[in-house]
């Protein structure tokens, strides 16, 4: 069973609530078809009700639910709710009641941090900078977090490397230019994430354009000093570095240029030095080697708010929905 087969066995296995506000986009709409027609999750979406159904075509979403902020009996409730959350930034009723009406971005979440629903997929046609913003505003961070971060989950087919093919590329999709301390919380939170969503043992690799001094730079340094750290407060979990992406991945390539590391070979969550190197990283990745890349998934959040590319297909958001159902039935326990 393929990764993403086996996330929606576990999404059908206890079936969460998961709201879609972009109901203007038709991707949207046809994996909310798909994803109730497998029976994958429960599905709300954001919006007029009649206008979803007859934008939707030949979509069948008989079993969505439906909610307009225009005619919705908790918006009072959602104000309130959204007041206290940001009274200190001097938010009135007024100006979040206009926030909610107009924003379902903030909607979706404020859906989520009532208990209405167990998670929110976004980022079809809003910027994850958006998506993440109405996030981080509203359900803030998860107890115990350094460091809120996102990774995607890259499928690569034919392929014997990671597990199975599947590996984290992380952060990927939020912090520019970590530091040491940033690194090694994404490390963590990273293996983490792979635990839960792959169900195997983590294996992280902290990347450079170095392996093991072959090249001496202050960014080189940081990744040095980042898998120092990760050893040091958290020394079950296996990381080494610092790794070229080949070295980390790559059995033979290890062997001539890590030798005595016990992750070299085996990565299979590649921590990036910084976000532009992720991002090119996983793109890459997806388009020439035609790998299914499902995110940025968001760790960290006190709730499961996933982000989209905006390049993404409803297959994607199928996915990405999936995943979050699993990370929600992970909070249960």
């Amino acid at each position: 069973m393929g990764f993403i087969e086996n996330i929606k066995k576990r999404a059908k296995s206890n079936k969460k609530t998961i709201v879609l506000p972009e109901t203007a986009d038709m991707r949207t709409l046809e994996a909310a078809h798909k994803i109730l027609k497998e029976d994958i999750a429960d599905i709300i979406l954001i919006g007029n009700k009649r206008e979803i159904i007859q934008r939707a075509k030949d979509f069948d979403l008989s079993k969505a639910s439906f909610v307009d902020p225009y005619d919705c009996d908790k918006l009072n409730d959602y104000v309130s709710i959204l007041v206290e959350l940001r009274k200190s930034k001097g938010l009135t009723p007024e100006d979040a009641k206009g926030l909610l009406l107009t924003n379902v971005l903030y909607f979706g979440c404020i859906m989520v941090k009532a208990g209405d629903a167990d998670g929110m997929v976004a980022g079809a046609v809003n910027s994850s900078a958006n998506v993440l913003r109405a996030a981080l505003q509203i359900l803030k961070t998860a107890p115990d977090t350094k460091l809120v971060s996102a990774f995607f989950l890259v499928v690569v087919p034919n392929c014997d490397m990671g597990s199975n093919g599947t590996f984290i590329f992380s952060d990927a999709g939020l912090n520019q230019s970590p530091n040491s301390q940033e690194l090694a919380a994404i490390a963590e939170s990273s293996a983490k994430s792979f635990q839960l969503l792959v169900e195997e043992e983590p294996i992280v690799a902290m990347l450079s354009h170095s392996t093991k001094g072959s090249a001496k730079h202050p960014e080189v340094d940081k990744v040095v000093e980042a898998c120092k750290i990760v050893n040091k407060e958290y020394p079950d979990l296996k990381c080494d570095g610092e790794l070229q992406s080949d070295a980390a991945i790559v059995p033979s390539v290890a062997a001539s240029k890590a030798p005595s590391s016990s992750v070299a070979g085996k990565a299979n969550v590649l921590v990036f030095p910084d976000l532009d190197a992720g991002n090119i990283g996983y793109k890459l990745v997806q388009r020439l080697a035609k790998a299914d890349a499902y995110g940025p998934i968001t760790q960290g959040i006190a709730k499961p708010v996933n982000d989209l590319s905006r390049g993404c297909s409803a297959d994607d958001i199928v996915g990405v929905v999936a995943i979050t159902a699993v990370q929600a039935q992970a909070l249960d326990k």
